[in-house]
């Protein structure tokens, strides 16, 4: 008799190949004319995407992913597949889990294919994104239906939408901070990534709730006062309005009030990437010591941390199920 298996698909953002101008122009393009991304018209986006950003940004990528790598390649992908495995371990053989990424390799194609090649008999989707916005989740998860609807056979799916309140979540970023003195920084930053604000208005309003709710868990676990922590938003791109307050600003406003000591956690990324180890610690840390500031600290990601593994198959098996 053939034992029930279940599929796990966990899926990050994506990465390029290599940090060389063929593949980051790859990536970004496949990124950025993503619909629900950039939420405007086929023909507005491809304009802006392939006649504006992409040429003017390119080199500076570039640029910025070869100061990222490491020996072993990507961060998210190299974390990534520590993810998969110890997962796997954890989990145990009635689990088959697969790592995809939304663009780029390892595909969501190519993790499906896998799942489908070992007669899974469910599969659930957990994309590593723990606040909702369509611009991440909503893209994974009708890639994802986009990628069965030509299979004969669909086995049960389920998808998980967020876990910005999972105590595991909460749990694997308080882990992270124990090597810090909190006590000892003049102020905390929780910063998320940010959206156009005309996305917040069409259809994720509660995005912005849920990174204030995570921000305020981890302080309450670590017990940051309310008056001693600030949420804020990073990753800014064009001229339209994102949420606000903008990190960099927040961060330049700190420095003038005199903060020397500033401990910045990260929690809309599970993993150290582009966003976290780039524009928080070189260029947001630069920035701060410009304006007389001393150290900016970064929480590291979760990275493939023991209390994130074991978050994460608490999201996979609830324990009430």
């Amino acid at each position: 008799m053939k034992r029930h298996k279940t599929g796990v698909l966990l899926v990050n953002l994506g990465t390029p190949l290599s940090p060389t101008h063929y593949h980051v122009f790859k990536y970004l393009t496949e990124f950025l004319t993503d619909k629900r991304v950039i939420d405007f018209s086929w023909i507005r986006r491809q304009l802006l995407v392939r006649g504006i950003i992409i040429p003017t940004r390119l080199r500076q990528s570039t640029a910025l992913y070869q100061k990222l790598w490491t020996k072993d390649g990507s961060p998210l992908l190299v974390h990534g597949r520590a993810v998969k495995e110890k997962l796997q371990k954890s989990l145990g053989d009635g689990y088959h889990v697969v790592l995809g990424m939304r663009y780029q390799h390892p595909s969501i194609r190519e993790a499906l294919d896998e799942l489908q090649q070992g007669e899974v008999d469910e599969i659930i989707v957990l994309p590593l994104f723990p606040q909702y916005a369509s611009a991440s989740t909503g893209s994974v998860h009708e890639k994802v239906m986009e990628e069965v609807g030509s299979w004969r056979v669909i086995p049960n799916i389920r998808f998980i939408n967020s876990f910005y309140d999972h105590p595991g979540f909460i749990n694997a970023f308080c882990e992270r901070a124990k090597q810090y003195q909190i006590n000892d920084y003049d102020h905390v930053l929780f910063s998320f990534h940010g959206l156009p604000e005309r996305q917040l208005e069409r259809s994720d309003n509660n995005y912005k709730t849920q990174c204030y709710v995570t921000a305020k868990a981890i302080a309450c676990r670590l017990g940051i006062e309310s008056d001693n922590y600030t949420v804020c938003f990073q990753s800014r791109l064009g001229n339209d309005p994102w949420i606000q307050p903008y990190a960099q600003e927040i961060i330049v406003e700190r420095a003038r009030w005199g903060d020397k000591q500033i401990l910045v956690f990260c929690p809309a990324f599970v993993c150290d990437c582009l966003e976290t180890t780039i524009e928080i610690t070189h260029e947001y840390g630069d920035e701060f010591k410009k304006r007389g500031g001393v150290d900016l600290q970064l929480v590291e990601g979760l990275n493939s941390h023991p209390a994130w593994i074991a978050a994460l198959q608490e999201i996979v098996q609830p324990k009430n199920s």
